[in-house]
């Protein structure tokens, strides 16, 4: 199945995609339905109002997520070009729901950052809870997987050793546009391209089959740390191909369309335009 979060006038209604509709789940966005136990047969047999996809205006994917946890150098590629070293364990910091936007929402790049990047993901969404799971409970509580483009303001960001600064901007972070259920994208352990465009030029390019810490890694780590609730999204890293990187260094400096793309989930398509 794919899910996502519709905005509709007056709020939001999750829907299920079938064909060139989107179906109303009885529920005002994802993280609600995600909260029952049979969000997934739910979710199958609804048949409420349908909606044309075509111009669909999307929300992020899970609105309001308990947290954001965000994986740093997990692809060897791009561990190589910021000059890092495998690490042992996973690079963790956090976002939170005030950070996230719309697969097809502008980002709007802040005054003060000549610095803004871009970055794909590919985002665990949490369909149970859970706290310290072994293998198949981890791989039971993966609902699914969506994009994330985690914009990253980069001389914030390297201000000190601790990144959250450079990651946590007001409305910056597009997610979505669907939730897709592992059985479409070959299970919980996907092999799935990933691709990041700026202006229709190819910037990264890499598998998620190749991540150094996988999903259902990530979620036994994660997990032993602090509980997994339903709706939390797990943000697994980026490839190598970041404007930070480059030499010469290349940011978005605003007018710029930014794709952020992952085969089987979809894409976020996001135009870059000044703050007001």
């Amino acid at each position: 199945m794919k899910l996502a979060t519709l905005r509709v006038d007056g709020g939001t209604r999750a829907v299920r995609l079938d064909g060139d509709v989107l179906v109303d789940l009885g529920y005002p966005d994802l993280g609600t339905l995600l909260a029952r136990d049979d969000w997934a047969a739910v979710a199958a047999a609804a048949t409420g109002t349908t909606w044309p996809v075509q111009d669909a205006d999307l929300a992020p994917v899970v609105p309001d997520p308990s947290k954001v946890i965000c994986v740093g150098h997990n692809y060897t590629n791009h561990i190589a070009e910021m000059g890092r070293e495998l690490p042992d364990y996973p690079t963790l910091f956090t976002k939170f729901a005030d950070t996230l936007v719309g697969p097809n929402d502008p980002i709007a790049k802040p005054a003060e950052t000549d610095a803004l990047d871009w970055e794909v993901e590919l985002v665990v969404v949490i369909g149970k809870p859970v706290r310290r799971a072994s293998e198949d409970e981890a791989a039971a509580a993966i609902a699914g997987f969506t994009v994330m483009n985690d914009i990253s303001v980069r001389d914030w960001q390297f201000r000190t050793v601790e990144w959250s600064q450079g990651k946590i901007w007001d409305s910056s972070t597009p997610v979505g546009p669907y939730l897709v259920t592992p059985d479409e994208v070959g299970g919980v352990r996907p092999a799935l391209e990933v691709t990041t465009l700026v202006d229709d030029r190819v910037m990264q390019r890499d598998d998620t089959g190749t991540l150094l810490f996988d999903p259902v890694r990530l979620v036994r780590y994660i997990s032993t740390v602090i509980r997994l609730n339903p709706g939390d999204l797990i943000a697994t890293g980026t490839p190598a191909g970041v404007g930070h990187a480059r030499d010469p260094k290349v940011y978005l400096t605003g007018g710029e369309t930014v794709v952020t793309q992952i085969a089987g989930l979809g894409r976020c398509t996001n135009r870059i335009v000044a703050e007001s």
